[in-house]
């Protein structure tokens, strides 16, 4: 691998690592896909990153899971090869719904959960609870707009944010 590949892949690499959606390895493969002319067969792959045949197909499942990496026919070979996707607005709108809106669900369901098992609880814990509902409601309903292809504006999270008073040294 040139310099110049070595640099993106382990610089994607990286980025990877601190995404929290993928491994090092996985951000590495991606991108040493990405910058081929041509699908890769798991040996190939394996040899270019100095890793096992077996790690790389592990961390390509995952790949392939989430949609950056698919698997293509290579005529007269009977091995696996792999190419990157290119189609950056799909694959983000798939990583933000399978990601990160399951997040923020989450963390609705556990408002409400809180909130249900708070019977008469202070105005301080309720009004916390509102406003971090209030947050995640608006991200969440922002990210299905992405996921949809629709315009979602920023401002909404920060005007809701604003909307929601803030306890006196709770900043």
């Amino acid at each position: 691998m040139d310099r110049a590949a070595s640099i993106f892949v382990d610089g994607i690499g990286t980025a990877a690592a601190t995404s929290g959606v993928l491994t090092q390895l996985q951000g590495r493969i991606f991108a040493l896909l990405y910058l081929q002319p041509r699908a890769l067969s798991l040996d190939e792959i394996a040899e270019e990153l100095q890793q096992s045949k077996s790690n790389v197909s592990v961390q390509v499942r995952g790949l392939v899971e989430w949609l950056l990496v698919r698997r293509v026919p290579v005529g007269g070979s009977r091995k696996d090869h792999y190419e990157a996707a290119t189609d950056f607005w799909r694959v983000m709108q798939e990583i933000m719904e399978r990601r990160f809106r399951w997040n923020l669900r989450q963390v609705l369901a556990t408002v409400e959960e809180t909130k249900n098992a708070a019977e008469g609880a202070d105005r301080f814990l309720l009004e916390r609870l509102d406003a971090i509902r209030a947050f995640a409601a608006a991200v969440d309903v922002g990210i299905g707009a992405f996921a949809q292809g629709e315009s979602f504006e920023p401002e909404t999270v920060r005007s809701t944010l604003r909307a929601v008073p803030l306890v006196e040294g709770s900043r």
